[in-house]
Protein backbone atom coordinates (compact mmCIF):
# COMPACT_ATOMS: atom_id res chain seq x y z
CA UNK A 1 0.00 0.00 0.00
CA UNK A 2 2.87 2.39 0.84
CA UNK A 3 4.52 1.95 -2.54
CA UNK A 4 1.21 2.46 -4.33
CA UNK A 5 0.61 5.80 -2.59
CA UNK A 6 4.18 6.88 -3.35
CA UNK A 7 3.70 6.01 -7.04
CA UNK A 8 0.39 7.89 -7.06
CA UNK A 9 2.12 10.88 -5.46
CA UNK A 10 4.88 10.73 -8.09
CA UNK A 11 2.33 10.61 -10.93
CA UNK A 12 0.30 13.50 -9.49
CA UNK A 13 3.50 15.46 -8.98
CA UNK A 14 4.42 15.14 -12.67
CA UNK A 15 0.87 16.07 -13.70
CA UNK A 16 0.84 19.10 -11.38
CA UNK A 17 4.19 20.23 -12.71
CA UNK A 18 2.83 20.33 -16.25
CA UNK A 19 -0.45 21.85 -15.06
CA UNK A 20 1.29 24.63 -13.14
CA UNK A 21 3.49 25.48 -16.13
CA UNK A 22 0.47 25.42 -18.45
CA UNK A 23 -1.52 27.66 -16.09
CA UNK A 24 1.25 30.26 -15.87
CA UNK A 25 1.91 30.18 -19.63
CA UNK A 26 -1.80 30.55 -20.36
CA UNK A 27 -1.99 33.46 -17.94
CA UNK A 28 0.94 35.21 -19.63
CA UNK A 29 -0.53 34.60 -23.09
CA UNK A 30 -3.94 35.98 -22.07
CA UNK A 31 -2.34 39.03 -20.48
CA UNK A 32 -0.33 39.62 -23.68
CA UNK A 33 -3.53 39.46 -25.72
CA UNK A 34 -5.15 41.88 -23.28
CA UNK A 35 -2.26 44.35 -23.55
CA UNK A 36 -2.18 44.23 -27.36
CA UNK A 37 -5.95 44.58 -27.62
CA UNK A 38 -6.05 47.41 -25.11
CA UNK A 39 -3.21 49.60 -26.42
CA UNK A 40 -3.13 48.80 -30.11
CA UNK A 41 -6.70 47.93 -30.98
CA UNK A 42 -8.37 50.01 -28.24
CA UNK A 43 -10.86 47.13 -27.75
CA UNK A 44 -9.79 44.81 -24.93
CA UNK A 45 -11.91 41.65 -24.66
CA UNK A 46 -13.21 41.00 -21.15
CA UNK A 47 -12.66 37.25 -21.37
CA UNK A 48 -8.85 37.61 -21.43
CA UNK A 49 -8.74 39.30 -18.03
CA UNK A 50 -11.06 36.74 -16.46
CA UNK A 51 -9.26 33.85 -18.14
CA UNK A 52 -5.88 35.09 -16.92
CA UNK A 53 -7.22 35.32 -13.37
CA UNK A 54 -8.48 31.72 -13.43
CA UNK A 55 -5.29 30.45 -15.09
CA UNK A 56 -3.34 32.15 -12.28
CA UNK A 57 -5.49 30.41 -9.66
CA UNK A 58 -4.99 26.96 -11.20
CA UNK A 59 -1.29 27.55 -11.87
CA UNK A 60 -0.70 28.89 -8.37
CA UNK A 61 -2.56 26.14 -6.55
CA UNK A 62 -0.93 23.39 -8.61
CA UNK A 63 2.39 25.11 -7.88
CA UNK A 64 1.54 24.99 -4.17
CA UNK A 65 1.32 21.20 -4.40
CA UNK A 66 4.82 21.18 -5.89
CA UNK A 67 6.13 23.38 -3.09
CA UNK A 68 4.58 21.10 -0.48
CA UNK A 69 6.09 18.01 -2.07
CA UNK A 70 9.56 19.61 -2.29
CA UNK A 71 9.16 21.00 1.22
CA UNK A 72 9.56 24.53 -0.05
CA UNK A 73 6.25 25.70 1.37
CA UNK A 74 6.31 28.57 3.87
CA UNK A 75 6.92 27.57 7.49
CA UNK A 76 6.95 29.61 10.67
CA UNK A 77 10.09 28.04 12.06
CA UNK A 78 12.68 25.58 10.73
CA UNK A 79 14.59 23.71 13.39
CA UNK A 80 17.48 21.42 12.51
CA UNK A 81 16.30 18.99 15.19
CA UNK A 82 13.25 18.08 13.08
CA UNK A 83 15.26 17.70 9.88
CA UNK A 84 17.32 14.60 10.70
CA UNK A 85 17.87 11.82 13.18
CA UNK A 86 15.36 11.07 15.91
CA UNK A 87 13.55 14.36 15.51
CA UNK A 88 12.70 13.72 11.86
CA UNK A 89 9.79 11.45 12.75
CA UNK A 90 8.44 13.99 15.21
CA UNK A 91 8.87 16.78 12.66
CA UNK A 92 7.01 14.76 10.03
CA UNK A 93 4.20 14.04 12.49
CA UNK A 94 3.90 17.72 13.45
CA UNK A 95 3.89 18.69 9.77
CA UNK A 96 1.15 16.15 9.05
CA UNK A 97 -0.98 17.35 11.96
CA UNK A 98 -0.57 21.02 10.97
CA UNK A 99 -1.41 20.25 7.34
CA UNK A 100 -4.58 18.35 8.21
CA UNK A 101 -5.69 20.90 10.81
CA UNK A 102 -5.21 23.80 8.39
CA UNK A 103 -6.39 22.25 5.10
CA UNK A 104 -8.89 19.69 6.37
CA UNK A 105 -11.71 22.15 7.13
CA UNK A 106 -11.20 23.97 3.82
CA UNK A 107 -11.39 20.66 1.94
CA UNK A 108 -14.42 19.54 3.97
CA UNK A 109 -16.42 22.71 3.38
CA UNK A 110 -15.49 22.67 -0.30
CA UNK A 111 -17.56 19.51 -0.55
CA UNK A 112 -20.10 19.76 2.26
CA UNK A 113 -22.30 22.50 3.60
CA UNK A 114 -24.15 22.64 6.91
CA UNK A 115 -25.53 19.27 7.96
CA UNK A 116 -23.17 17.37 5.61
CA UNK A 117 -25.29 18.59 2.71
CA UNK A 118 -23.44 18.25 -0.62
CA UNK A 119 -25.85 20.69 -2.27
CA UNK A 120 -24.78 23.48 0.11
CA UNK A 121 -21.00 23.00 -0.21
CA UNK A 122 -18.69 25.45 -1.93
CA UNK A 123 -18.47 23.42 -5.15
CA UNK A 124 -22.23 22.94 -5.43
CA UNK A 125 -22.81 26.66 -4.91
CA UNK A 126 -20.15 27.44 -7.52
CA UNK A 127 -21.82 25.10 -10.01
CA UNK A 128 -24.91 27.30 -9.87
CA UNK A 129 -22.94 30.43 -10.84
CA UNK A 130 -21.47 31.31 -14.23
CA UNK A 131 -18.25 33.16 -14.98
CA UNK A 132 -19.39 36.47 -16.40
CA UNK A 133 -17.13 36.93 -19.41
CA UNK A 134 -16.18 33.32 -20.15
CA UNK A 135 -19.63 31.82 -19.69
CA UNK A 136 -18.46 28.62 -17.99
CA UNK A 137 -19.81 27.39 -14.65
CA UNK A 138 -17.67 28.71 -11.79
CA UNK A 139 -17.18 25.18 -10.50
CA UNK A 140 -14.45 24.69 -13.16
CA UNK A 141 -12.44 27.38 -11.44
CA UNK A 142 -13.54 26.81 -7.84
CA UNK A 143 -12.51 23.15 -8.07
CA UNK A 144 -8.87 24.23 -8.00
CA UNK A 145 -9.03 24.56 -4.21
CA UNK A 146 -10.23 21.05 -3.25
CA UNK A 147 -8.20 19.46 -6.07
CA UNK A 148 -4.98 21.06 -4.81
CA UNK A 149 -5.78 20.12 -1.21
CA UNK A 150 -6.50 16.52 -2.20
CA UNK A 151 -3.17 16.32 -4.02
CA UNK A 152 -1.39 17.78 -0.98
CA UNK A 153 -3.04 15.11 1.18
CA UNK A 154 -1.81 12.41 -1.23
CA UNK A 155 1.71 13.86 -1.04
CA UNK A 156 1.44 13.91 2.75
CA UNK A 157 0.33 10.27 2.83
CA UNK A 158 3.26 9.35 0.57
CA UNK A 159 5.66 11.23 2.84
CA UNK A 160 4.28 9.42 5.87
CA UNK A 161 4.54 6.09 4.03
CA UNK A 162 8.14 6.84 3.06
CA UNK A 163 8.93 8.07 6.57
CA UNK A 164 10.48 11.33 5.43
CA UNK A 165 9.30 14.81 4.55
CA UNK A 166 9.82 14.47 0.80
CA UNK A 167 9.47 11.43 -1.42
CA UNK A 168 12.24 12.40 -3.85
CA UNK A 169 15.20 14.71 -3.64
CA UNK A 170 14.40 16.61 -6.83
CA UNK A 171 13.76 20.34 -6.47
Amino acid sequence: MGRAIIRLSDALHRLCRWGAVAGILLMVALIAIQVVARYLLKEPPAWTEEGARYAMIWGGLLGATLAFRWRQDPVLLRLGFFERGRGQGLGLALRAIATVVFLGPIWFYSLFGPGFDLTRGYLARSAARTAEAIGLPMVWFSAAVPVAITIIFVHLAAQLAAGRAETTGEP
